[in-house]
């Protein structure tokens, strides 16, 4: 079988000829990289070193929107909480495009020994904990203001308009609360700027710096969160006849879910991913509890196979706890809490030169499926989109043991950022200039 190096080294697809003659590396480009590099570096030393949870970006999108009025820009803040936007509008007539960027941290204790490294603490969930840029936001929301200040720079000489949204809570709203791109889109962020197409990129761990990893089609999961309420009748563990066990129950649940991926799902076609990550019942060792509580996650590419693996989890679900004498209720959403991120195949095609021109194309390659998500998803759901990845670790480093997204020794190399300006701009001003 194919290796995850093997896999990231495969080439994509050949160059759609309406852009062929596009795959080189702008002057404009270049120059621009090396004009915003100091600036780019130090906006994300600034955002890595003041990370902020979900729903909670105020100083960034301060700083963002500072950042933008210095540019002659006017941000529009506020939507989604903490989401800003604004508009680059080109002197001559053209395409409208849309580039994002996400700012939100995670609840991760920083183990970097890094001058710049995050010390912010705060309390998550009833739980004390840092919070740390672990995923790669803070180099993604200082990419995008590098290519904001290159575009408005060229101003004069753009046709079109380019929308520029730096959204908040891509990891999810807190409990109670909406966020992230699907709140921006119901505040009205497409309402009177309906761009052509939306492009975004993400910092990946899984791939080494300088090279740029993309693929048409479906790219990562739908995300589901669920929860399993398992209800029993309280006893005296010495007593388990007395009462019915809902912890028994709860692990008969969790071992027969997993037969509907390993048995039930043809995953011949798309893969999926079903996962208990929690299991709460009981406070005492000689107390058999009434309930318990398991909270899990659902990943999948095709809504029929989500349809069917629910419906198997309902299935499991009630009958596995009958078997015993319980009851039990699986609680999930109708529709994905974020769906899958899916490239236009059009677009990708039409956009895979300018990425090769960016690194060159040896360095740019096919990624895995893969499982985790991402709400840009939202955005392809509205407009021809492109997602892709920008790798992030030193390439004298092995990737498949490089500490990953989310972990708290994630180390970006900061070559990644010339990378993400470089592809962003590239990609833009392609775009922009394809008629």
């Amino acid at each position: 079988m194919a290796s995850l190096k093997h896999l990231l080294a495969l080439a994509l697809l050949a160059p759609s000829a309406a852009f062929a003659q596009s795959a080189t590396l702008r002057p404009e480009v270049e120059a621009a990289v090396k004009s915003v590099h100091n600036e780019v570096v130090n906006w994300r030393r600034d955002f890595h070193a003041h990370p902020e949870l979900s729903n909670r970006e105020e100083r960034t999108a301060k700083v963002v929107a500072a950042e933008l009025t210095k540019l002659g820009l006017k941000p529009r803040t506020g939507i989604a909480h903490h989401g800003v936007v604004a508009i680059i509008e080109g002197a001559r007539p053209g395409p409208r495009i849309a580039l994002r960027a996400d700012m939100d941290a995670l609840p991760v204790t920083e183990n970097n020994d890094l001058p710049f490294a995050s010390k912010v603490t705060t309390t998550f969930n009833g739980q004390s904990t840092g919070v740390m840029h672990a995923c790669g936001h803070d180099a993604h929301t200082a990419i995008l203001l590098g290519v904001a200040k290159s575009l408005a720079a060229m101003r004069k000489d753009l046709p079109g308009q380019i929308m520029l949204i730096f959204q908040p809570s891509e990891e999810g709203a807190p409990a109670g609360e909406e966020g992230g791109a699907s709140l921006m889109i119901k505040e009205g962020l497409f309402k009177d700027f309906k761009p052509e197409a939306v492009f975004g990129l993400h910092v990946f761990a899984n791939v080494p710096a300088g090279t740029i990893a993309v693929r048409s089609g479906p790219e990562m999961a739908a995300s589901d969160f669920f929860d399993i309420e398992v209800t029993g009748r309280q006893t005296h563990g010495a007593r388990p006849w007395g009462g019915v066990d809902p912890i028994v129950a709860g692990a008969a649940i969790v071992t027969n879910l997993q037969t509907i991926v390993s048995r039930r799902t043809d995953i011949a076609k798309l893969p999926a991913v079903l996962t208990i990550g929690a299991f709460n019942g009981g406070i005492r060792n000689n107390i058999i509890p009434d309930k318990v509580k398991m909270l899990g996650t659902l990943r999948t590419f095709d809504p029929a196979m989500r349809r069917q693996i629910i419906k198997d989890m309902n299935d499991v679900v009630t009958h596995s706890a009958q078997a015993i004498g319980a009851t039990a209720k699986l609680n999930i959403p109708a529709e994905p809490q974020t769906p899958a991120t899916v490239n236009n195949p059009d677009l990708t095609a039409k956009m895979l030169p300018s990425l090769r021109a960016a690194v060159g194309a040896a360095n740019v390659t096919e990624p895995p499926l893969q499982m985790g998500a991402e709400d840009f998803g939202v955005y392809a759901l509205q407009v021809p989109s492109l997602f892709f990845f920008v790798g992030a670790t030193d390439p004298t480093v092995d990737v498949v043991n490089a500490p990953s997204n989310h972990s708290p020794f994630f180390m970006l190399d900061e070559r990644s950022l010339d990378v993400g300006v470089r592809s962003m701009l590239q990609v833009s001003l392609d775009y922009l200039n394809q008629k």
